[in-house]
């Protein structure tokens, strides 16, 4: 059932047609199912572009909302200098260009301008319930865009480069009030539609039985002895000057015998996370459970909170605080982190307001389900004249999976994976019309396209690291990955290379 209250926002302005001259409004759904429920109903229609953002782990000021829907309006992706655009027309649009180029492009011409970017919402409701926004991923890939490196790894994945759907209806969850949106044009036409899914009376996240465990076959692209012979050729690269750290990843394959969303909703059981995801996009699905916010953008402000140090968690209380004492004390994990907030500090000081770049907070421990990390924040104030392409060409990829200085450590991770990491990375989340923007890491991230799963874990590189050290880790921030592969509980998985 839906609530007889509506919350009218404003009215776009730019050249953008008839569609985009009705303003958007809000209906709030009052009672409401749960998220889990509305996603899964939703996947029972067979929808167009399904997006889910999903704020599974609600602690830590991360995550007050989850946004869930399909069915854009227009959708743009990319390979290389391969642009594609679908705009309901049902003929695909061909062309060549660079795609951040692009996407400004579409960005400008659907935003919100002069007084309506302005005028205050009626709720508490994220900003691009002004406008709408576009929902999908930026692939690590995109670097190439940016800088002039080399292109030695294979592109095995062949994964879209750039992928985000447009979307002016969707639902927005608001978890700190206990509150369910619809957002979109014309809301009288679809409220009976989007009731069928979200308006139903609350009810708890549904209880499934776990699936029995079973043996995965998981095949990396590196043998653990050509790992470990990476991380000590990074430590040689290292000494000689060329860096100062690298993130350095393995990627593991394998067959899937689930379907996407069940997968899904396995890995959201086992690793709640802040920035979790669902995009169902083509034949191409990515889950996501990542930790890490990359750009968040409100009113102008900036902000990005790099993660660096790693401990799993431990088995039994005394371990587990041994664990989280034992991260917060390293001095190679405090240096790792150290490094990185300057990187981004750098990053951001080329986009922002001389002087507004300040580190917010220098560390902080972060307690995931599965592993502890170390987080700091550093934020800015977007300088006027830049725009959010602006500031993802000045930022991405994120520098606590590059390593330092940026543009070395990339070469040497072209140099020392031998796979490119396609999503993996990148980063997911939305861009919103009206000017706003949240964009978590791409990392605890499946690619599935088919039967078949990939998955990618690393970690950085520094001159005290340990090659055996450094291999392990990787293994454990993949337990969550793995256990929702095998199911049942702990992984009993076997790695092979």
């Amino acid at each position: 059932m839906l609530s007889t209250t509506y919350y009218p926002l404003s009215a776009p302005g730019g050249e953008v047609g008839a569609r985009c001259n009705v303003p958007l409004q809000t209906i709030e759904i009052s009672p409401h199912c749960d998220t889990v429920t509305a996603f899964q109903r939703l996947l029972g229609g067979h929808p167009r572009h399904l997006f889910f953002l999903d704020s599974a782990l609600r602690q830590h000021g991360l995550s007050r909302y989850s946004l869930l829907g399909c069915q854009p309006f227009l959708v743009l992706k990319s390979k290389g200098t391969n642009i594609t655009v679908e705009d309901g027309t049902g003929v695909p649009q061909e062309r060549e260009g660079n795609p951040f180029e692009v996407l400004r492009s579409y960005l400008k011409t659907f935003k919100n301008v002069g007084a309506y970017c302005n005028t205050p919402l009626s709720t508490n409701l994220p900003p691009i319930c002004r406008a709408g926004m576009a929902a999908g991923y930026l692939g690590y890939d995109l670097h190439h865009f940016l800088e002039c490196l080399p292109k030695n790894a294979i592109d095995d994945l062949e994964f879209p480069d750039m992928y985000f759907g447009f979307y002016d209806k969707f639902v927005v969850y608001d978890h700190k009030e206990g509150r369910c949106f619809l957002v979109g044009r014309n809301l009288e036409d679809g409220i009976r539609e989007f009731n069928a899914f979200v308006g139903s009376p609350p009810q708890a996240d549904a209880t499934r039985s776990a699936p029995a465990k079973r043996k995965c076959r998981i095949k990396g692209n590196f043998t653990k002895r050509r790992y470990l012979e990476a991380v000590r050729r990074a430590k040689e690269y290292i000494a000689r000057g060329d860096i100062y750290q690298v993130n350095l990843s393995q990627r593991f394959q394998t067959e899937l015998d689930c379907a996407p969303h069940e997968l899904y909703l396995r890995l959201r059981e086992i690793n709640p996370a802040p920035f979790s995801a669902y995009l169902q996009f083509g034949d191409n699905v990515i889950i996501s459970s990542s930790p890490e916010r990359f750009l968040k953008v409100e009113s102008g402000r900036v902000q990005t909170c790099p993660i660096k140090g790693t401990r799993p968690r431990g088995a039994d209380p005394s371990s587990d605080q041994r664990l989280m004492e034992e991260l917060l004390h390293s001095t190679k994990d405090n240096a790792e982190l150290t490094m990185i907030v300057d990187l981004e500090r750098n990053d951001l000081g080329k986009v922002c307001n001389y002087g507004s770049v300040k580190v917010l907070e220098k560390k902080r421990l972060e307690a995931h389900p599965t592993v502890f990390h170390l987080v700091a924040t550093v934020g800015g104030d977007l300088y006027p004249k830049y725009d959010l392409v602006d500031l993802l060409k000045a930022a991405f990829p994120g520098g606590s999976v590059t390593g330092a200085p940026k543009i070395r450590a990339m070469e040497i991770i072209d140099e020392l994976e031998p796979t490119s990491r396609s999503v993996y990375t990148g980063a997911i989340g939305y861009i919103g019309l009206d000017g706003s923007m949240d964009l978590a890491i791409a990392i605890r991230t499946f690619l599935i396209k088919g039967h078949s799963a990939s998955f990618q874990v690393g970690g950085g590189i520094v001159a005290d690291s340990r090659p055996e050290e450094e291999y392990q880790e990787t293994l454990f921030k993949s337990r969550a990955l793995v256990e929702s592969l095998v199911g049942g509980g702990p992984a009993t998985h076997g790695y092979r290379g």
